[in-house]
């Protein structure tokens, strides 16, 4: 039977273009929900505000692992059967999914509301920067189904061959969302209210465009029964979805322990305990803006690797991952080079600040990011372990940056700084860049072992 899907047949650097564009614009889009606040919140609330929404970016963060898990582990697991022609069971992945964003959705929002003040506080967050920290979390969470359903709900239309809708559903909401900040915040003075209720309305109106697309979607009519959980369907869903799942979950746990330690080793210091919690937070998601290119590059190749190795193309395969690795490559060089020359400038536009508050911002950037033009490596190898229907290597690779290497030296590199008589806080700092280099030579040697073994013509 001639292969007519798009997938199997145009050319990969023709689809990955197709795919990937839109995936980036999605994934800056998740970004800027979190960095415009920033902005806005420390122009007019200041260095505290901008503490306050670092301590609550964990839960943003596990709120993503879920999202992730199931709109990633949906959307490989619909492109794997589509491949292999079963369109009956391919359909199941995209209702199971749906459902259970939405409602683990539900779960996080309420558990996050009766645990709120001790969440923050184990978070990281100093006693100055707690209010502020609950005026805005209280209210975002409010936002929570709706912005996972709506940020999964972009991987399955991704995956039946609507990148650009895809795309549409989250920029309207991020558009929605810059132009309220500007009016709640700004000109109406509502500081982190109005930054949260921006981000809780522009989270809704994407949530109602996926809902429209999914009453019509492409490759094969969704009915009511498909929205039922099966749990051979979800639990396949999740294996597909663990790596980008742990992998989250990793940083999440990292960015509380990070939080932790700048503002324990920050009191010892010269800058204090706020200054290095904000300006870590700062620099952490102007990083992501960056690493949104690399991990929009990675989703653009998911149903592309998904769809022709279901398909047996082993070519297709390997060609779309070494396109992808190559543009991944190019997009770390240059946020490299632009982070190392501009640090000063870069926090410029998160408000002023004290001179001790600059000179931390510029060295914590400087150091933080000594590794990066590396970190298109690792993200890529995970999401293609799991593209192609392996998921434990997925995870295992997805788990070494966060987990593996940078959590025991983030605990550990301080206290050998402190030994020899140097500030923890740099310890700190010097952590990153050296699980940078780890996490991507172990990526290097564990896809060509995938090859050799996984990708034989």
């Amino acid at each position: 039977m001639t292969d007519r899907n798009i997938l199997g047949t145009e050319p990969v650097g023709k689809l990955l273009r197709k795919f990937a564009v839109p995936s980036i614009v999605s994934m800056l889009v998740v970004s800027l929900y979190n960095i415009v606040d920033q902005v806005f919140i420390g122009q007019k609330v200041g260095p505290l505000g901008n503490a306050a929404t670092n301590v609550a970016f964990p839960i943003s963060t596990l709120c993503l692992a879920v999202t992730l898990a199931f709109g990633i582990g949906g959307a490989s697991g619909f492109n794997l059967n589509m491949g292999a022609g079963d369109k009956k069971q391919a359909i199941k992945f995209i209702g199971n999914s749906v459902t259970m964003l939405f409602s683990t959705g539900i779960i996080i929002a309420v558990l996050s509301e009766i645990f709120l003040k001790p969440l923050l506080v184990a978070f990281g967050s100093p006693d100055d920067v707690l209010p502020y920290g609950i005026e805005y979390v209280r209210i975002i969470m409010i936002g929570t189904p709706f912005l996972m359903l709506a940020n999964g709900g972009a991987h399955l239309i991704r995956a039946d061959g609507s990148p650009w809708y895809s795309m549409l559903s989250n920029l309207s909401g991020a558009i929605t969302n810059v132009i309220l900040d500007y009016l709640f915040v700004m000109k109406f003075g509502w500081g982190m209210t109005g930054a949260a209720a921006a981000t809780v309305i522009g989270q809704v109106l994407s949530f109602l465009l996926v809902i429209n697309y999914l009453r019509n979607f492409k490759s094969e009519k969704i009915h009511l029964k498909n929205f039922k959980p099966e749990f051979v369907i979800v639990k396949r869903t999740m294996q597909l979805g663990a790596a980008q799942f742990f992998n989250q979950l990793a940083m999440m746990l990292v960015q509380v322990v990070a939080n932790n330690s700048a503002t324990y080793y920050g009191a010892l210091s010269k800058y204090g305990s706020a200054i290095p919690l904000a300006c870590s937070g700062i620099i952490l998601k102007v990083c992501m803006i960056f690493f949104s290119f690399c991990i929009g590059v990675s989703q653009g190749m998911q149903p592309i690797a998904s769809y022709n190795k279901g398909a047996k193309k082993h070519d297709r395969v390997k060609k779309v991952f070494l396109l992808a690795l190559t543009c991944n490559e190019i997009i770390s060089i240059a946020a490299w080079i632009i982070l190392q020359a501009f640090p000063r400038q870069i926090m410029g536009l998160f408000g002023d600040g004290s001179p001790e508050y600059f000179e931390y911002a510029v060295k914590f950037c400087r150091i933080f990011t000594a590794m990066m033009f590396l970190n298109g490596i690792q993200p890529l190898s995970s999401t293609f372990c799991t593209a192609i229907g392996k998921p434990a290597k997925g995870t295992f690779i997805s788990l070494t940056r966060q987990i593996i290497f940078w959590l025991p030296l983030l605990i550990v590199m301080p206290i050998v700084f402190m030994h020899f008589g140097l500030e923890g806080i740099d310890g700190m700092m010097y952590s990153t860049p050296v699980a940078d280099a780890l996490a991507a030579i172990v990526s290097i040697f564990m896809i060509r072992g995938v090859f050799k073994k996984e990708l034989k013509s």
